[in-house]
């Protein structure tokens, strides 16, 4: 007797693809951040705008392709991984967020998408075939 286990979300089997696509998504995370990073100190109050826009469409994006809350997970991720690093001084006493209010709007703004994006339920698609929905 066979048993076919092909499980969707977060129940499918783990394969080469998937786990390339979570790798893919951790990279824009952390392009993200550092892109973020630096426009929304130079274009304030539209940089910040711009930069939380970004992260969010980017967390959403990953819920929305992958199905799964990993798919938040990855690229929120590599985002907090360059934005910590990017907030760390370096000998010189330099650093690329500024003590201003908008740094510390980015940085829990974006924490807030990823924790609002992986709460959020992707949208139902309808059904393969028909025209209309719920038909």
């Amino acid at each position: 007797m066979s048993t076919n286990h092909t499980g969707t979300g977060m129940a499918a089997p783990l394969n080469g693809g998937r786990v390339a696509g979570y790798a893919g998504l951790l990279v824009l995370g952390a392009l993200t951040g550092v892109a973020g990073a630096l426009v929304q100190g130079d274009w304030f109050p539209g940089g910040l705008v711009l930069a939380l826009l970004g992260a969010a469409a980017l967390f959403y994006g990953g819920r929305i392709t992958t199905g799964t809350g990993v798919g938040v997970a990855a690229p929120a991720l590599g985002w907090l991984i360059a934005v910590i690093l990017l907030t760390a001084t370096r000998p010189e006493g330099d650093f690329v967020f500024g003590a201003g209010v908008g740094s510390y709007v980015f940085l829990l703004g974006g924490m807030v998408a990823a924790v609002i994006c992986a709460t959020l339920r992707p949208p139902a698609w309808p059904a393969s075939g028909s025209a209309r929905p719920g038909k």
